[in-house]
């Protein structure tokens, strides 16, 4: 029996990494994943080798920023599995070596439109449907960026952001039995990070940083995830589950 049996979820950024990580364990534990993301080539190739292999995924093309793609997905996922359950905001952009001076206002307007817009919308046309269920449960994939800074101004802004609309989202759909929670994930090697660890000496500065001595895998937050989206986190609500090898507690 699969810990999210009889569940549906969207999951958002889900061409690779964290997303993909996420939308493949769902499945194995028995959930209908409709998985989102702009490289729809990137992602469907993936779904499509999932499903040969059995695992209840799709794929769908989305812009997290457009509130015409959110209703389009919403209305996928209504159409396709019948209800929603489960709602992980994972979409998100981050840009290396940014600082307050070289960040142009559009660059800054982009990062928040996908980090903290999207998962707004998102959530706002998702709550109804798991309101109509009689519960469910939303998580936002923030970063330690929304608790420490030192990580670019609009990165480290909608990160925080999401982490507070988080807790004002879980006081707002308490009472519906929704929960939101939100995920903050130290290093952790995906393909929006690779750059990070490619230049020389890069990774063992990184991995000097954090007290378990090493970097964090897709997986490792996937099961975090898992566990907010359970039914095992019936009675977490609002909570920040920090998960960077003991980096912020420093």
């Amino acid at each position: 029996m699969g810990r999210l049996d009889h569940k549906t979820a969207i999951i958002t950024g889900a061409a690779g990494g964290m997303g993909k990580a996420m939308a493949l364990l769902f499945a194995r534990e028995g959930a209908q994943v409709l998985a989102t993301d702009l490289q729809e080539e990137k992602l469907l190739q993936w779904v499509e080798e999932a499903k040969e292999q059995g695992l209840p995924v799709s794929g769908k093309a989305h812009d997290v920023s457009s509130e015409a793609d959110w209703t389009a997905v919403v209305d996928h996922a209504i159409t396709s599995y019948g209800k929603i359950d489960i709602l992980i905001n994972n979409a998100g952009v981050y840009p290396p070596g940014s600082t307050t001076e070289n960040t142009t206002l559009e660059q800054w307007n982009r990062i928040i439109a996908i980090n903290v817009t999207g998962p707004f919308i998102g959530t706002k046309h998702v709550v109804p449907h798991l309101r109509a269920r009689g519960g469910g449960a939303v998580v936002h994939i923030s970063s330690i960026a929304g608790i420490v800074g030192g990580n670019g101004p609009a990165y480290s802004a909608s990160k925080g952001a999401l982490r507070l609309l988080a807790k004002d989202q879980a006081v707002e759909f308490a009472a519906d039995s929704i929960r939101v929670n939100s995920i903050h994930p130290g290093g952790v090697l995906t393909p929006m990070t690779e750059f990070l660890t490619s230049a020389p000496g890069a990774e063992q500065i990184v991995k000097e940083m954090c007290p378990m001595g090493r970097i964090g895998t897709a997986d490792e937050i996937a099961f975090a995830a898992l566990y907010l989206a359970s039914d095992e986190a019936a009675y977490t609500t609002g909570a920040e589950l920090v998960v960077d090898g003991g980096l912020v507690a420093r």
